[in-house]
């Protein structure tokens, strides 16, 4: 089995991949030690590793060298974000994802609004970004914002009906798996994972539950996003202060 096949296999409803996400080759190794199953980026934490801002802000180059140095230190399938495919047409995400495939990707996220964007790309124009992607030979998350900004109260049965059209047009396009972040409300979840033709991708969050009972749900892949390089720079921040202010360390140099 292939590691794009491998990777594939991962994603089963009621038993989740859960994704740790890692930013370079060094959270990569520690993250694959730890029991990971499979190695998968953040596009913020990359991009804020390397001194820029998510939103494609980041070289494709230096994305794709960062992801060459990753599938050196592991043998466990690695996907790699790409936000909206690196291209304003179908053609350059097309290339974008190659690149990707070719330095080693199992996989890659695909999200169907630009840079920048408050709207979402029409369904058809981000099914034919979904179509391009898939076309390398790679799975492809595809991430729909239907529920990016919404908060629990502004949840309606027409939203999950948007994420249901998009998870069909996308999986109709190729994609393997279809992520739904910014989602905070168990029944939606349950509702989603029920109707949508793709296995789904959940961020985690707190108050989102265990691995586990978001399983029962029918999830079938659990990511982190920007949170461990969040709290990895936290703890780095406070040991810093602690020595500067005149402490020491709880470690050995």
């Amino acid at each position: 089995m292939n590691k794009v096949d491998q990777f594939r296999a991962l994603h089963v409803p009621g038993d989740p991949l859960v994704l740790f996400n890692i930013w370079d080759a060094g959270s990569a190794k520690v993250v694959a030690g730890a029991g990971a199953k499979a190695i998968a980026t953040g596009s913020y934490a990359v991009a804020e590793t390397n001194g820029f801002k998510d939103g494609e802000t980041l070289p494709l180059e230096v994305a794709l060298e960062n992801l060459r140095r990753i599938v050196t230190v592991t043998d466990l399938p690695v996907t790699i974000d790409m936000e909206a495919g690196y291209g304003d047409g179908t053609e350059e995400v097309a290339r974008s994802v190659q690149l990707a495939r070719e330095a080693g990707a199992a996989g890659v996220n695909l999200e169907d609004r630009m840079p920048g964007a408050g709207e979402l790309l029409p369904v058809h124009t981000a099914a034919a970004r979904v179509a391009a992607a898939a076309a390398a030979g790679i799975h492809v998350n595809a991430r729909t914002d239907v529920y990016f900004g919404k908060k629990a109260h502004d949840y309606t049965p027409a939203l999950i009906d948007a994420v249901v059209e998009r998870a069909s047009a996308f999986s109709d396009a190729g994609a393997g798996s279809l992520f739904v972040p910014f989602l905070g409300d168990h029944a939606t979840i349950a509702r989603i994972c029920e109707r949508s033709p793709l296995p789904v991708n959940i961020l985690w969050a707190p108050g989102r539950g265990t691995a586990a009972e978001l399983g029962a749900l029918g999830v079938a892949r659990i990511s982190f996003g920007h949170g461990p390089w969040a709290a990895a720079m936290t703890w780095l921040e406070q040991q810093a202060t602690a020595v500067f202010a005149g402490g020491n360390p709880p470690y050995a140099g």
